[in-house]
C-alpha cells in the first residue's frame, strides 16, 4: 500500500529503502546489503528519550543475547530536536547501557527517521532475511509494542526461506 502523502518510503512487503547514516565510532557505515541473509531489527532511538534508555535499548540487548546470529540488530540514533551529541557522550552511553549491537547517527539528525516514517523514539523496523520490510511500530511499552515485536521476531526467525 502506498503512503498517500509520501511521508514514508517504507511499505510492508517491499524492500527496505537505503538509509543515510554517519559513523560514530571506528569502522564504516554498513549498507542494507550487509544485513541480507538474516532478519534485521532496526531501533531508532535517542539518548534524550527516557523510553529508549529505560526499555528499548535493554530490549534490543536482550534480543541480541537470546537470539545470537538468528537475528541482527542495528541502532540508529536520531534526534528530531537537533541536539548534537559528542563522541564522549556516545561512548559513555555505549558503556553505561552495555550496547550489544552497533549503532550509527542518522544523517542530518533525522533523515532516515523521516524517510522511514518513524513515529517518534523508540521506533522499530523489522526486516526479513531477504531485505523486505515485515513490521514497523513505535513505542516501548512491554505490553504493547515490545510484545508485538516478540511475536513478529519469532515469526520472521522461523519462516522458511
Amino acid at each position: 500500500m502506498n503512503n498517500r502523502l509520501q511521508l514514508s518510503q517504507i511499505n510492508i512487503g517491499e524492500d527496505l529503502p537505503d538509509w543515510r547514516l554517519e559513523k560514530i565510532f571506528e569502522g564504516d557505515v554498513p549498507t542494507r546489503e550487509d544485513y541480507l541473509g538474516a532478519p534485521l531489527l532496526i531501533l531508532f532511538f535517542s539518548l534524550g528519550c527516557p523510553g529508549c534508555l529505560g526499555r528499548a535499548i535493554p530490549y534490543a540487548n536482550r534480543i541480541v543475547y537470546e537470539n545470537g546470529d538468528k537475528i541482527q540488530v542495528m541502532g540508529i540514533h536520531t534526534n528530531f530536536d537537533g541536539v548534537d551529541y559528542s563522541l564522549a557522550q556516545f561512548a559513555k552511553a555505549k558503556e553505561e547501557f552495555h550496547f550489544r549491537f552497533p549503532f550509527y547517527k542518522d544523517y542530518n539528525f533525522d533523515t532516515t527517521f523521516l524517510n522511514y516514517g518513524a513515529g517518534g523514539t523508540p521506533h522499530w523496523i523489522l526486516v526479513d532475511r531477504n531485505g523486505k520490510v515485515v513490521y514497523s511500530i513505535f513505542g516501548s511499552d512491554p505490553n504493547n509494542a515490545l510484545l508485538r515485536l516478540d511475536y513478529m521476531i519469532h515469526e520472521v526467525k522461523t519462516e522458511k526461506q
